[in-house]
C-alpha cells in the first residue's frame, strides 16, 4: 500500500464475519461520472499513492478526467497480478534467472529478483496436433509434447520452486485466459499486508495479447510484452497516460441461429473501423445485462484484434452467476458483490457514465459471418461468402489447377484452390463459450444422422481450452457425435489458432505445393494471419464452432451455403446447411442439463499438481540456475552483458542502413513467427550445427529460451515481402526473411539475419520502415528483443499497435513515426537510402523531443530531410530509453 493517504481514502468494509481495509473512491471529487474501467484506475492510484510514483495530482487528474481531451497526463499502474504462457512465459523466466546474476554482479543479492505479487504461468502454446482423428489422439499429442519440451518444462520447475509467488498450470490443462476466467480470476482481489486485510479491484496483466478475454469478467488488465511484465512482477507500475474509453452501447437481442462469434465480429469489424487503438472500450446500457457472461468474455479475447488496450463489462449479478457456476467460494462471491457495490462499481443501466466517443450495436442485425483470408476485421457475411472468396482468390492464385490425391486409405478425390485442408475448433475465444461448442456438437449431430461426413482431404481438429469442455460434451453424449465427424480431441491448448496445426497429410500437402494451390483453413480462433495457421495454407478464415464443422461438410470455400448442398441422405435427398442448422433452444436445453459447477470444482481441484509425465520430471534447484551450455531450448540471455551501474548517454543514429522495408498491417507474427521452420533457414542452420536433426526443430515458439534461435528467426515469417526485393522475380518480389545486404559487392539477396551479422560487423546501425498498423497481433515481446539483437536502432512507420511501440522502447529501440500524412512512398523512399536520425540526445537531458530530424541520402548523393515524430509517449518511457531497456531500468532501481 503507498505511504500517503492524502484524500484520507482508506476505510473498512464488514462482509461476513471478516472486516476489510479498503481505499474509498468516493473520496474523490468527480468519481461519480467516470467510466467503471477508470474507476478501477482511480482506486489503484489511491491504494498506492507514495507522494513520488503516484501523487495527489494524478488522483486529482483521473478525478477530472477530460472524455473530450486527447491523453497526455502519465499514471502509473500497479496490476494486482501477472499471467503467462508458456511460448512468453519461458523468456521472462529466463531473464529473471540471468537477471538474479547481473544483481550480484552490480553488488545486490540474488533474492532480490523476485516476483512482489502472484505470477501464474499456463502452459498451453506447446501441444501440436500431430496426432488427429483418432480416440487417442490427445494422449499421444502429449507424449510428442513432453518429449520434445522436456527440457523447458524442467527450466520451469526450476523456476516454480527458485521464485516466491509464483505457480506453473502443467501442459494438459486447458488454455491459459480460459483457465483465467474460470479458476484464476478473483473479480475482487484480497491480500494481508502488515496484518492487516485489503480487499481491491482484481487487476491483472498477462505476457499475450488476449489477456483481455477477463475483462468480460469485470477484471481490469490487457496483455504486455514479457520484459514489461518481468518489471510489473518486481513492482514496477506499468507507466500509461489516462486513456479515451469509448462507450460501446449494446440493444436488440441476437437473432436465432446468429452464434456469439457472428458478434465479436461484426465489433471487431466496427471497432477497427473507428479507430480504437490505445483506448479503452467499455460496454453500457441496457443491453449489457442480456448479455451471457461467456458471451461477454469472447468479446473481450478480441479486443487486441479491434485495437483497444481493454474492452471492459462492469460487475452485475451475471458476473456472480458466472462465478458460482465455475465453483468459486460462496464468501468470494458477497466479497465481489459487496465490495464494488460499495464503491459504484456496480452496473447500474439507469446511470450513464460519461465517455470519450459513442457507438451503439443493435445486435438484432448481427448475422452469420466469418473474416478472412488473412484478417480478423475483415469481416464477410455468409450469404456473400462464395463470391468474396472469388474475388480474394485472385490476390493468390489465378486459374484452377486442380490435383488428384490418393490419399492412404485409398480414396481418390480432386482438390483444386479454396478447398478446406484444415478445420479446427480451436482457441478460448471460442471453446469457453458453451453456447457455440454445443452448437457445433448438435450441428454434427444432425449432420452425422443425414448421412454427411467431413471431406476426406480435411484434418479436423478439436482442442478445447478447458477439461470441462470434454466433461460437458460427454455428459450429452455430443463427443460421439463430432468423433463421426472426425473432430476428436487432439490437446488441451491453443493449438491451431497460434500455429501449432500440425502437418497436413504428405499426399495432401505434397498436391498443394506441386499445383502451387491456394487452399484454406477454417478456424474457431481469433487470428487468421498470413503465415500463422499452417506452411502449406495461404488463406484462413474465422468462423464459430458450427461453421467450423459445416465447411468440413462443404470442403471448400467456394460454397454458398444458401444454395450448395452438403451431400445427399439415404434417401437421395438433398441436405443444406439449414436442414441441419442447430435449435438454439435445443442447445440451451443441453447446456442446462449438461453443465453445472460441480464439473468446474473437480477439474480445477489439482489445477497445479499435473500429470505423472510432469511429476516425474527431474527439477534442478538452487537459487541460480545452473545453465547447460549445449542447451537448444534455454541460454542465458545477453540483454546485461557488460552493463554498467551507471547507463551510457543516449546518441544520435548515423550512417544507418535499412534492414527492411514492409508495407502496412505488419503484424508481430511477420516480425518473430512462433511456427517451424526449414533446415536451410539460418535458425535451422544452427540447430543442424548444434547436432538437432530437423525432425526434432520443434518450433520458434518453443524456443523462445534461446535467444540464437530467436534473432535467427526475426523477420523469418514464410508471407513476409521486403518491399527492398521488389525488383526480384521479374518484380513480383520475393516472400520470406530476406532483405539485399549493402555491405557485400551489388547488394545481393540475403537472409535477414546474415545481413544484420555483416551490419554489426562493419559497425553499421540498422533501421526498419513500416506502414500502418507495424506490430499489430500477439504481445510477443521476442519481435522487439530480436529487432534490438538485429542491430536495429529505429522503427520508422505511419502507426503502431501499443503493445509493440511498449516493447520496443522497452528493448531501447526507438519508434518514430513518419510526419503526419506521409509515408516511405509519398517521400519517395525505397531503403537503398542511407538515413542520419538527431536530436534524440535531448533525453540525455531529460526532455523527450516531440520529433526528430531524420536525413535519407540516395545512393547519388541527393538527400530528404523531415521530422520524425517521436513515439515515446511518457516520462517513465523515456527513463527506460535512456536505460537502454525496461529491465535495465528496474535493474538498476533495484541495486
Amino acid at each position: 500500500m503507498g505511504a500517503v493517504n492524502s484524500f484520507e481514502a482508506k476505510s473498512t468494509l464488514a462482509v461476513g464475519e471478516k472486516e476489510y481495509g479498503i481505499y474509498r473512491i468516493d473520496q474523490v471529487p468527480g468519481h461519480e461520472r467516470l467510466p467503471y474501467s477508470l474507476k478501477v484506475l482511480l482506486e489503484n492510484l489511491l491504494r498506492t499513492e507514495d507522494g513520488a510514483n503516484v501523487t495527489r495530482a494524478h488522483i486529482e487528474a483521473l478525478g477530472n478526467w477530460d472524455p473530450a481531451a486527447q491523453p497526455d497526463t502519465e499514471i502509473q499502474f500497479s496490476p494486482a497480478r501477472v499471467i503467462m504462457q508458456d511460448f512468453t512465459g519461458v523468456p521472462c523466466v529466463v531473464d529473471l534467472a540471468t537477471m538474479r546474476e547481473a544483481v550480484v554482479d552490480l553488488g545486490g543479492r540474488p533474492d532480490q529478483i523476485n516476483p512482489l505479487a502472484p505470477a501464474e504461468m499456463v502452459i498451453d502454446h506447446s501441444v501440436i496436433s500431430d496426432v488427429y482423428g483418432t480416440a487417442d489422439a490427445a494422449a499421444r499429442n502429449v507424449e510428442i509434447e513432453y518429449q520434445r519440451n522436456g527440457e523447458r518444462y524442467q527450466f520451469l520447475r526450476w523456476g516454480q520452486g527458485a521464485f516466491d509467488e509464483f505457480k506453473v498450470v502443467p501442459p494438459g490443462t486447458g488454455i491459459v485466459h480460459q483457465v483465467n476466467i474460470e479458476y484464476l480470476a478473483r473479480v475482487t482481489f484480497t491480500r494481508e499486508i502488515d496484518g492487516e486485510l485489503f480487499a481491491y479491484p482484481d487487476t491483472c496483466v498477462g505476457t499475450d495479447s488476449h489477456t483481455t478475454m477477463e475483462n468480460g469478467l469485470g477484471v481490469l488488465g490487457w496483455g504486455v510484452g514479457g520484459i514489461e511484465a518481468e518489471a510489473a512482477m518486481l513492482g514496477q507500475p506499468i507507466s500509461m497516460l489516462i486513456p479515451r474509453v469509448v462507450g460501446f452501447k449494446l440493444s436488440g437481442q441476437i437473432p436465432a441461429g446468429v452464434t456469439a462469434t457472428d458478434v465479436v465480429l461484426t465489433i471487431t469489424q466496427m471497432l477497427r473501423k473507428h479507430g480504437v487503438v490505445g483506448k479503452f472500450v467499455e460496454f453500457y446500457g441496457e443491453g449489457v445485462g442480456s448479455v451471457p457472461l461467456a458471451n461477454r468474455a469472447t468479446i473481450g479475447n478480441m479486443s487486441p484484434e479491434f485495437g483497444s488496450t481493454a474492452a471492459m463489462f462492469p460487475v452485475d449479478d451475471v458476473t456472480l452467476d458466472y462465478m458460482r457456476l465455475t465453483g468459486r467460494p460462496e464468501d468470494q462471491i458477497e466479497l465481489v458483490k459487496a465490495y464494488t457495490q460499495a464503491q459504484g462499481m456496480w452496473h447500474d443501466p439507469s446511470r450513464e457514465p460519461e465517455f470519450s466517443e459513442y457507438l451503439e450495436l443493435d445486435l438484432s442485425t448481427v448475422v452469420s459471418s466469418i473474416a478472412g483470408p488473412k484478417r480478423p476485421q475483415d469481416r464477410i457475411e455468409l450469404t456473400n461468402s462464395k463470391s468474396q472468396f472469388e474475388t480474394d482468390l485472385k490476390n493468390y492464385a489465378q486459374a484452377a489447377n486442380p490435383a488428384k490425391v490418393k490419399d492412404e486409405q485409398g480414396r481418390e478425390f480432386e482438390i483444386d484452390h479454396g478447398a478446406v485442408t484444415l478445420a479446427s475448433i480451436t482457441s478460448c475465444t471460442n471453446t469457453s463459450n458453451p453456447s457455440v461448442m454445443l452448437a457445433a456438437g448438435v450441428l454434427a449431430r444432425n449432420a452425422a444422422a443425414r448421412g454427411l461426413r467431413a471431406k476426406p482431404w480435411v484434418k479436423t481438429t478439436l482442442a478445447p481450452g478447458s477439461k470441462v469442455v470434454t466433461d460437458y460434451y460427454e455428459k450429452s453424449g455430443l463427443n460421439y457425435d463430432l468423433e463421426k465427424l472426425g473432430f476428436y480431441t487432439v490437446g488441451y491448448g491453443c493449438v491451431t489458432c497460434i500455429g501449432n496445426s500440425g502437418p497436413l497429410n504428405q499426399e495432401i500437402s505434397d498436391a498443394v505445393n506441386e499445383h502451387d494451390l491456394a487452399v484454406t483453413a477454417v478456424l474457431s480462433g481469433n487470428r487468421n494471419f498470413e503465415g500463422r495457421i499452417n506452411p502449406d495454407i495461404k488463406m484462413n478464415y474465422l468462423a464459430s464452432p458450427p461453421l467450423v464443422i459445416a465447411y468440413s461438410l462443404a470442403g471448400t470455400m467456394d460454397f454458398d451455403f444458401d444454395t450448395d448442398a452438403l451431400g445427399q441422405d439415404e434417401a437421395g435427398n438433398d441436405v443444406f446447411l439449414r436442414d441441419i442448422w442447430p435449435d438454439p433452444v435445443e442447445v440451451q436445453k443441453i447446456a442446462d442439463e449438461s453443465i453445472d459447477s460441480g464439473m468446474f470444482l473437480e477439474k480445477y481441484a489439482t489445477v497445479f499438481d499435473g500429470d505423472e509425465h510432469w511429476t516425474s520430471l527431474p527439477t534442478p534447484d538452487g537459487n541460480t540456475f545452473a545453465w547447460d551450455e549445449k542447451s537448444t531450448y534455454v541460454r542465458k540471455a545477453p540483454y546485461f552483458d557488460g552493463m554498467q551501474l551507471e547507463p551510457t548517454p543516449v546518441t544520435d543514429i548515423s550512417g544507418a542502413r535499412v534492414l527492411a522495408k514492409l508495407g502496412d498491417s505488419v503484424t508481430t507474427d511477420h516480425i518473430s513467427p512462433a511456427g517451424s521452420f526449414r533446415a536451410e533457414t539460418p535458425a535451422g542452420r544452427y540447430l543442424v550445427e548444434n547436432g538437432i536433426s530437423p525432425k526434432d526443430f520443434n518450433t520458434y515458439g518453443s524456443r523462445r529460451g534461446n535467444h540464437e534461435v530467436m534473432i535467427r528467426g526475426t523477420f523469418a515469417n514464410i508471407r513476409l515481402r521486403n518491399q527492398l526485393l521488389a525488383s526480384e522475380n521479374n518484380g513480383a518480389g520475393v516472400e520470406g526473411g530476406f532483405t539485399r545486404d549493402f555491405t557485400l559487392e551489388g547488394a545481393p539477396k540475403s537472409y535477414i539475419y546474415d545481413a544484420s551479422q555483416n551490419y554489426q560487423a562493419a559497425g553499421i546501425p540498422l533501421v526498419v520502415l513500416g506502414g500502418k498498423e507495424y506490430g499489430s497481433g500477439s504481445s510477443r515481446d521476442w519481435a522487439a528483443k530480436g529487432t534490438s539483437l538485429l542491430g536495429v536502432k529505429a522503427v520508422i512507420t505511419e502507426s503502431f499497435e501499443r503493445i509493440h511501440r511498449s516493447n520496443l522502447i522497452g528493448m531501447g529501440v526507438l519508434p518514430l513515426q513518419f510526419p503526419e500524412g506521409e509515408n516511405a512512398e509519398s517521400l519517395a523512399l525505397d531503403g537503398t537510402e542511407t538515413f542520419d536520425i538527431s536530436g534524440i540526445t535531448a533525453l540525455n537531458e531529460g526532455v523527450t523531443p516531440r520529433t526528430v530530424s531524420v536525413t535519407a541520402t540516395r545512393e547519388g548523393g541527393t538527400s530528404l530531410r523531415f521530422d520524425a515524430v517521436v513515439r515515446i509517449d511518457t516520462p517513465g518511457e523515456a527513463d527506460y530509453y535512456r536505460n537502454g531497456g525496461i529491465l535495465q531500468y528496474v535493474l538498476r532501481s533495484l541495486v
